[in-house]
């Protein structure tokens, strides 16, 4: 079941399967792919995926070269007649995955962030980055804001952290805490974890990230720089946390959540982030393509779990029921179980974005693996506020039978569509950013 939906999935976002062992062409000169971006995929799991793919195609002797320049490495790889198989992989930072590409420099951009319209621009001669068989979410990852394990300090809120690491809130008692001055650290300027940081706290807020941090290209350095200093605030992909002390984080009105798999696999979490692939439409490099597909199959995501991202995989979660629900949703989740992933949508749109494409086929083959085509379904819809509650108890149910309508198509009945409108938000409603994670779907199944 599983190979036919991925099947199904590459033909719904224009790929094609991954290619059977040996399938693929190797060049007699040059690497077969070149990667460049993102150091938070490219420091281990875009490496991890590339050695996946190797192994698929039936290489041997896999390994991984270092050169002098930092975070840059080759995977090499033999055939069984002895031809060597290179894959190099830059990362330097998710913006030279996209100026890599238009100086045809490398064959796929990795990204921790959504590709910026600038560059959306300077790259339509490669065609649209922006359609489902180009940009393609590998992963799901949280920005987690890490402390000195000894700071007692246990919850902030997206506005304290707009104004701690723009250098505003000097102090830890400032902030009801102890240790003095505090110490910021950042990633720097070229990073999608810096872009997504800067997106998401900084800039909807008005504010710039003082000039008093400490940047860092490595994730992992700035990670043990901030467990080493009692002092110490940073922002990091969730993989690095390592040592340090994770803290809970409120947006606007929503719940203090911590950086947690089940919160981050549906982006509720709200400093989650997407990871992505970008394969130009126009560029077809085989192994480009034979190694996005690979990441989207049941291997390529459990490697991205091993590797301490979000997998995409659809998995069933029991949620407990509290007070701060609204009873129709208290009353859901004592019968029911929550899927794993929230359906969003493009902006200012009812169309479902990328990610939702490919999370039908997921959600699909769950319902259908499961036994629940049946009346045993229902989907939920919430949105951002309205000045009118009616509009936004009727826009949310509108959104849900928007991924209703997708589902039928492939034999579901379900149990029964509900909309919230403006209730239990994952985001504040005062930006664009929040109100777009506001208005989504939930699977629920029983």
């Amino acid at each position: 079941m599983m190979l036919r939906v991925l099947f199904l999935l590459m033909l719904c976002v224009g790929l094609p399967p991954a290619a059977s062992a040996g399938d693929l062409p190797i060049p007699d000169h040059g690497p077969v792919l070149r990667i460049q971006g993102s150091n938070t995929i490219g420091a281990a799991l875009g490496p991890a995926l590339v050695e996946g793919l190797l192994s698929e195609q039936g290489l041997r002797k896999i390994h991984r070269e270092t050169p002098d320049t930092a975070n840059e490495l080759r995977i090499v790889a033999e055939t069984v007649q002895g031809r060597r198989v290179v894959v190099e992989v830059a990362a330097h930072g998710s913006s030279t995955g996209f100026t890599a590409l238009k100086a045809a420099s490398a064959d796929l951009a990795a990204s921790s962030r959504p590709i910026k319209d600038n560059e959306l621009a300077s790259l339509q001669s490669l065609g649209d980055l922006k359609s489902p068989s180009a940009e393609q979410v590998i992963a799901i990852d949280g920005l987690a804001i890490i402390l000195h394990p000894d700071n007692p300090l246990n919850q902030l809120d997206t506005a304290q952290l707009a104004r701690i690491f723009s250098g505003e809130v000097k102090t830890w008692e400032d902030l009801g805490g102890r240790g003095g001055p505090i110490h910021l650290y950042a990633r720097d300027d070229q990073s999608g974890t810096y872009d997504t940081f800067k997106e998401l706290v900084l800039s909807g807020r008005g504010k710039t990230l003082s000039s008093a941090a400490k940047r860092f290209e490595s994730s992992e350095q700035l990670s043990d720089a901030v467990s080493a200093d009692p002092q110490g605030i940073g922002f990091i992909g969730l993989p690095y946390v390592r040592r340090a002390k994770a803290v809970a984080i409120v947006d606007g009105q929503s719940q203090a959540m911590l950086p947690l798999n089940s919160l981050i696999a549906t982006e509720d979490y709200p400093l989650s982030r997407r990871l992505f692939f970008y394969l130009p439409p126009n560029e077809k490099n085989p192994w480009a393509q034979a190694l996005v597909a690979f990441a989207q199959s049941t291997k390529g995501q459990a490697i991205v779990a091993a590797n301490g991202f979000i997998a995409q995989t659809v998995q069933a979660m029991a949620v407990a029921p509290n007070a701060l629900m609204p009873e129709g949703y208290q009353a859901l989740s004592r019968h029911a179980q929550r899927l794993s992933v929230n359906f969003r949508f493009e902006e200012g749109s009812a169309t479902l974005d990328n990610k939702a494409r490919q999370d039908l086929w997921r959600v699909l083959d769950y319902i259908k693996q499961h036994d629940k085509t049946n009346d045993q379904v229902t989907l939920v819809g919430f949105g951002d506020a309205k000045s009118d509650p009616a509009r936004a108890d009727l826009l949310s149910k509108l959104r849900a039978m928007a991924v209703r309508r997708e589902l039928v198509k492939s034999g579901v009945v379900f149990r029964e569509i509900r909309g919230f409108g403006a209730e239990m938000p994952v985001a504040a409603n005062s930006a664009d950013e929040g109100r777009i994670k506001n208005r989504r779907v939930e699977v629920w199944v029983y």
